[in-house]
């Protein structure tokens, strides 16, 4: 099992700005080990072919536990044994693997009417709060979540309310455009 730094990045924000610029890990089977940016995250961002660790446990039992994982070296850092045993040893618990994507600023304003609105309560904004500068807009039939999360980069959400959901209003189908338009400064938004 290959340990690496990835073209110079020695930062999991590094790794991710690169990504957002097209510019992704080689598709070697290899995995690149950074520390942790914060300490709320920790975890294992699986590109094609090649893992990235990004804890401050040491990079020696990094490795040593991704070879004992009985898997294919491609998949093992998104394998359940490894995963469990970074929860164990880091103290930590997961809900579930999620997909990260990344979508670039688009002009204009949104193609739907978004109304920021202030709601801790919202089943949608309390599963958010673990992020920072959570941001949130209603539209009619649901809403639209801006906070930055893993290595500090704007992340977003969007939930449909469940009644909405076979009668979505043609602005929905737009909303990752509408998304692109919150975003303060114009960088590339992940989620």
């Amino acid at each position: 099992m290959a340990l690496r730094h990835h073209g110079g990045a020695r930062t999991l924000a590094q790794i991710l700005d690169a990504a957002a610029e097209g510019r992704f890990p080689p598709a070697d089977g290899g995995t690149t080990v950074v520390p942790q940016e914060n300490p709320r995250d920790a975890g294992v961002i699986a590109f094609t072919a090649h893992s990235v660790v990004f804890t401050d446990e040491d990079p020696e039992w990094v490795r040593s536990t991704l070879a004992a994982v009985d898997a294919d070296a491609l998949a093992a850092g998104m394998n359940a044994r490894f995963l469990t045993a970074l929860l164990e040893r880091t103290g930590r618990s997961s809900d579930t693997v999620d997909l990260l994507t990344v979508a670039d600023p688009l002009p204009g304003e949104p193609p739907l009417e978004l109304r920021e609105i202030d709601d801790p309560d919202h089943p949608r904004v309390r599963r958010a709060l673990g992020r920072d500068d959570v941001r949130v807009w209603a539209a009619d039939g649901g809403v639209v979540i801006l906070g930055r999360g893993v290595a500090g980069r704007w992340e977003t959400a969007i939930e449909v309310d469940e009644g909405a959901r076979d009668r979505l209003p043609a602005g929905w189908r737009r909303v990752p455009d509408a998304r692109a338009r919150t975003e303060p400064g114009r960088v590339p938004l992940m989620g």
